[in-house]
């Protein structure tokens, strides 16, 4: 810890931000994004066995909280040997530490206890996806939100959104009191695996080199996603996601991330749960910023769904919106659900507008549109996490680049 701090100390740029540094090996890409498992957890081949039982060792402690290194052992299937070795070069890096000794009644000495240091990193993570503002935190490795910022969107896109992007990281960095492990940002919009936003409508984003821009700058190890894709982390790693899953975030736009056999996936060209530009229905609609007319976005963003419903004049036509948009969504996820035979479909959004009427008719849509054989127990239901679950979901992406878990 002494270590860490002093390395961070000394990394004040020439702007007096404190630029995030770690004295760990900053892994090249995330494990998220190369196409295998979030969580490992068996052996592998020799050839690439190093990294990961570093890896499984850290999800074993992460996952279980404390456990002496025969516990570890056991439960990883890796000798007392590899583990003891292991141990010592993650205590040596301050990703480990020993708590004490557990008690009991058993003879012989006590066994020493393990844990991730759950206070020796902190993470910056942000969420650009809401309509009016640019939200960020400090989070630690468990995702708990230490401190907050945001700054208003105020209409802005193109270079000035960006230069918002900027400042708010300023201010997080400044609010961070460890070493921070890396930045994480969920944006909208369709985001290659190195982190270039290819296209954002809604800001005005075609190729912006969000990673680059922020690595430059603050010289930390930057992850940027999709925000659904950052969201569907957060369900998966602090939420009750069980299984095959997609996650429809409703926002400024409308997105989707998806899981299957704990695995992201994003799709050949990074566009997988793009559903918000998908055309619902052959009967028109209104103009989408893509510039088509009848996308799902138009009925359902939380801009489009909030103009819709200051219209109305009885609680009754209300509810008639929600629903259609509600129908709209069950049109777009149908599909989906008959191709990918989900066992549940998360929302995420406010829960105003999405519970009740809204999501009753997108279930009903569902059953109807699907063989209710295969499909009838689909389970939908609201996000627990809230508002933050971009925020923590960017969290879970810096703690799987970096340290291999989730």
């Amino acid at each position: 810890m002494k270590e860490s701090r002093a390395v961070r100390e000394s990394s004040a740029d020439s702007t007096g931000v404190l630029a995030a540094s770690s004295p760990i090996p900053v892994r090249s890409s995330a494990p998220f994004a190369d196409g295998r498992a979030l969580r490992p957890s068996t052996k592998v081949l020799p050839e690439h066995a190093r990294g990961h039982n570093r890896s499984l060792v850290l999800q074993t402690l992460y996952t279980a909280g404390q456990q002496s290194r025969a516990d570890v052992a056991r439960g990883t299937g890796l000798t007392r040997v590899t583990v003891s070795d292991l141990v010592t070069e993650l205590m040596a890096e301050g990703l480990v530490i020993e708590t004490g000794q557990r008690e009991g009644t058993r003879p012989g000495k006590p066994a020493t206890l393990l844990d991730i240091d759950r206070g020796a990193f902190q993470i910056v993570g942000m969420d650009l996806s809401q309509y009016s503002v640019f939200r960020g935190a400090v989070l630690d490795l468990d995702g708990k939100i230490l401190s907050r910022a945001e700054i208003p969107l105020a209409g802005s896109i193109g270079a000035d959104a960006v230069e918002k992007v900027l400042t708010l990281t300023e201010r997080l960095v400044e609010l961070s009191t460890a070493p921070i492990l890396g930045i994480g940002i969920g944006s909208p919009g369709v985001v290659d695996l190195s982190g270039v936003v290819l296209t954002a409508p809604n800001l005005g984003w075609t190729d912006v080199h969000l990673r680059q821009m922020l690595a430059e700058r603050f010289g930390a190890p930057i992850v940027v996603a999709n925000d659904a894709n950052a969201a569907v982390l957060a369900e998966h790693s602090f939420g009750d996601a069980n299984g095959d899953m997609m996650l429809v975030k409703v926002g400024h736009g409308v997105g989707a991330g998806l899981l299957l056999g704990g695995t992201p996936l994003f799709g050949s060209h990074f566009a997988a749960g793009e559903i918000g530009h998908v055309v619902v229905g052959t009967d028109g609609g209104a103009e989408c910023s893509c510039g088509k007319f009848g996308c799902l976005e138009t009925w359902l963003a939380t801009p489009r769904l909030d103009a819709k419903l200051e219209l109305t004049t009885t609680p009754t036509e209300a509810r008639m919106v929600l629903r259609e948009a509600g129908q709209r969504l069950g049109i777009a996820l149908a599909p989906v659900v008959g191709a990918l035979n989900l066992a549940e479909i998360v929302l995420s959004g406010p829960p105003e507008l999405l519970d009740g009427p809204l999501i009753e008719a997108t279930l009903e849509t569902l059953r109807n549109r699907t063989m209710a054989e295969f499909h009838g127990d689909l389970a939908l239901r609201l996000t627990t996490l809230g508002d933050d679950i971009v925020l923590r979901g960017a969290a879970v992406m810096v703690i799987s680049a970096q340290l291999g878990v989730s």
